[in-house]
């Protein structure tokens, strides 16, 4: 079975052009893969933050890492301390399987277009490797989720980036002009950092005209926090077997940033060619616990309206503070916003408002070195925030 699964990857590779010298090189992404997606941006910052405070220090507000206000949901910590005493067996209480089957009922996929990852990033860097090589290039917008890049160079694949449009949707026409040969074409959706959505119809544009072995990579991370929601997926495009991908994760409104828990939804050849680069698959390993927490969690659809509903309030309340204060904000639909200081560094006031015990997003995209991230937690995390805010800004 091995042997078939090397030869397997020594065709696929050979395919997309790589010299056997250079899948010398490519084999060691096996492992890498995971490495990569170990350098995520939003995990080295939260390690960073814990580690630079002392454990005498009180504790801070934190809403700068795009996680929820809130822990998981109770119906799935409930679900995940059942899971726990079955541990000593792999795939105890078949919570992959039970898994798969919520996420098809959910999002209306059938159960073999589905595969469930360790987070979402894993998925996305494992994309890469499956659909990109030296003259299989990737395409995504700036600024945007940019973890992908990593494995992308490493690949020895093109990287293009393409300006958001003026409304900061994705230029879906001038990503395909930027490289109408790509591998992979990425859109992120509701987009990171700028917390905006691309319409559907732009999309749907992409995947009709891009290049006939390419893939769309749509990342829809957060998704549920947007306000059209569950109207502006595209999971519609998985079930017509389009040439797609579409990533989500748990990290998000459920709560499970630290569980590691994400699938991705497309055609039974397109996940068979991803999971060829998950060691020979058959699947990624993911933890009982968190598949059963995440199962139970999808199910709760009273819960996920009413942290939706109180997420979009904080917003809304935090937006109007900035705006009436004559404050540019990005029109947000995501668990996030992002405005601009003008006269100021991303970089400075994330150190002001740490030393007031509230810690925003710092400098990440280069392109805007003015504008702060800032994630929506719970009334009282803004209510700090505002407070933070008047004594630097009166400063």
């Amino acid at each position: 079975m091995t042997r078939l699964v090397v030869e397997e990857i020594k065709d696929d590779l050979l395919s997309r052009g790589y010299s056997r010298r250079q899948m010398m090189r490519v084999a060691t992404m096996f492992g890498a893969a995971s490495a990569f997606s170990g350098l995520n941006a939003e995990m080295a910052w939260a390690k960073s933050e814990n580690l630079a405070r002392s454990k005498d220090a009180p504790p801070l507000v934190s809403i700068g890492g795009n996680t929820w206000a809130t822990g998981p949901m109770a119906a799935g910590l409930a679900a995940a301390t059942a899971n726990f005493p079955q541990c000593n067996a792999y795939g105890a209480n078949n919570a992959q399987a039970n898994l798969v089957r919520a996420i098809s009922q959910t999002e209306n996929v059938p159960e073999d277009h589905v595969s469930v990852w360790p987070g979402s990033t894993e998925g996305l860097v494992h994309a890469v490797v499956a659909f990109c090589s030296p003259t299989k290039g990737f395409v995504q917008a700036s600024p945007g989720y940019d973890d992908m890049k990593f494995s992308v160079d490493y690949m020895q694949a093109p990287f293009k980036t393409v300006p958001l449009k003026a409304d900061y949707s994705h230029n879906v026409r001038a990503m395909l002009a930027a490289d109408p040969n790509a591998g992979v074409y990425y859109i992120c959706t509701p987009n990171n950092p700028t917390a905006t959505i691309t319409p559907v119809a732009d999309i749907e544009w992409l995947v009709e005209n891009k290049p006939a072995g390419s893939v769309v990579l749509i990342d829809e991370a957060y998704i549920h926090s947007s306000d059209n929601y569950p109207n502006n997926t595209c999971a519609h495009l998985v079930s017509q077997g389009k040439d797609v991908l579409v990533a989500r994760t748990f990290s998000k409104i459920f709560a499970m940033a630290g569980a590691r828990l994400g699938f991705i939804m497309a055609r039974p050849d397109l996940l068979k060619k991803l999971i060829l680069y998950s060691n020979g698959g058959p699947d990624p390993v993911v933890s009982g616990p968190a598949m059963a927490c995440g199962t139970a969690s999808l199910m709760a659809h009273a819960e996920i309206a009413k942290r939706r509903k109180e997420m979009v309030e904080n917003r809304a309340m935090a937006i109007e503070f900035l705006q009436k204060r004559n404050f540019k904000v990005l029109p947000s639909q995501a668990n996030f916003f992002y405005f601009d200081w003008k006269t100021k560094t991303a970089k400075e006031m994330q150190a002001a408002f740490r030393a007031q015990g509230v810690s925003i997003a710092g400098p990440r995209w280069p392109v805007w070195p003015t504008y702060s991230r800032v994630s929506v937690g719970s009334k009282q995390d803004m209510e700090a925030f505002f407070n933070a805010f008047n004594k630097i800004v009166s400063a």
